[in-house]
């Protein structure tokens, strides 16, 4: 029986995934993750391609928002080419585009590559400006008075098919604490409503540009499936399916991933086989960045165990 990993080791392994190598010509090629046999996860990619833009850009500047959209599921059996176009260095603004690609077919780099998400990024130097916040901070318990998710999905694997139980209790570098709601957990129609605690395992280093990675990174967990709590429907019973199409996040303030933020969701709107998701992420009762997303939503039936 394989050793489970520390909680360092786990923060170490998604810090070392979400850091693109440069290839030259502003080329990076970002890793796959260790042991993936699946889909990529898109909170991988987008991490890749913000970090993979950043290194473009003079220090000075932070990125305070981007915009993706994915175009292709990517294979985990491969790594990642990212190419970014220098679209803007003006005054006080940079604005980079990046297109993360990945071999067609058989996964023969000879046989050409295919975009799989296009992200831009824009990014300020600090300048001081009006400030206000506008915001309801969730009243929800805190992360210290909740069980974790693992302890959750450790209850719950056995009653699942066969074919989920190991995505379902793979070790995880980000822990989660649902404060309100889980849609894996959907047993009829919930409101479209999901408060839960993230934060990275371990220490992360003290680099703003690692953090912003890490929550671009965890910011595509949850947020999805809140549009799927009204319909009474989980992916997990393989009810549903689901892909993810855009995202966007907005950096608003200095925040750490390795303490505690707390991501509200909802969902205020699905049709047309597509749910609109939108998150408000908080920490220490400030608002640090806001998400939104839309993403395929379709019926399915579900497969035999």
């Amino acid at each position: 029986m394989t050793d489970k990993p520390t909680d360092a080791a786990l923060v170490a392994d998604l810090v070392a995934l979400l850091d693109p190598a440069p290839l030259g010509d502003d080329r990076f090629e970002g890793a796959r993750k260790k042991g993936g046999v699946g889909r990529v996860f898109g909170g991988q990619v987008i991490a890749q391609a913000l970090i993979a833009a950043e290194r473009t850009v003079d220090e000075d500047r932070a990125a305070h928002s981007l915009h993706a959209y994915f175009l292709r599921g990517g294979n985990e059996e491969y790594p990642i080419t990212l190419d970014v176009d220098r679209q803007l260095d003006g005054g006080s603004f940079s604005n980079r585009r990046v297109v993360a690609s990945q071999p067609r077919g058989d996964g023969d780099p000879e046989g050409g590559m295919q975009p799989i998400l296009n992200l831009a990024a824009s990014f300020q130097k600090h300048q001081p400006g009006l400030e206000h916040e506008r915001v309801v901070l969730p009243a929800v318990p805190p992360p210290e008075d909740l069980r974790s998710d693992e302890e959750l999905r450790a209850e719950i694997a056995p009653t699942l098919p066969e074919r989920v139980q190991r995505f379902f209790n793979e070790p995880r570098p980000i822990e989660i604490r649902a404060a309100t709601g889980r849609h894996w957990l959907t047993e009829g129609p919930q409101e479209p409503v999901q408060h839960s605690w993230f934060r990275a395992r371990a220490p992360l280093p003290d680099d703003p540009r690692i953090h912003r990675a890490v929550l671009a990174y965890l910011s595509d967990m949850q947020l999805l499936g809140t549009s799927i709590m009204p319909h009474g429907l989980s992916w997990m019973r393989g009810e549903v399916k689901s892909a993810s199409l855009d995202h966007a996040i907005w950096f608003h303030a200095p925040f750490r991933a390795d303490e505690w933020l707390l991501y509200s969701c909802d969902s205020p709107w699905s049709g047309g086989s597509r749910g609109f998701n939108r998150g408000q992420i908080f920490q220490d009762g400030r608002l640090v960045a806001s998400v939104a997303q839309e993403g395929m939503i379709r019926r399915v039936e579900p497969r035999a165990r």
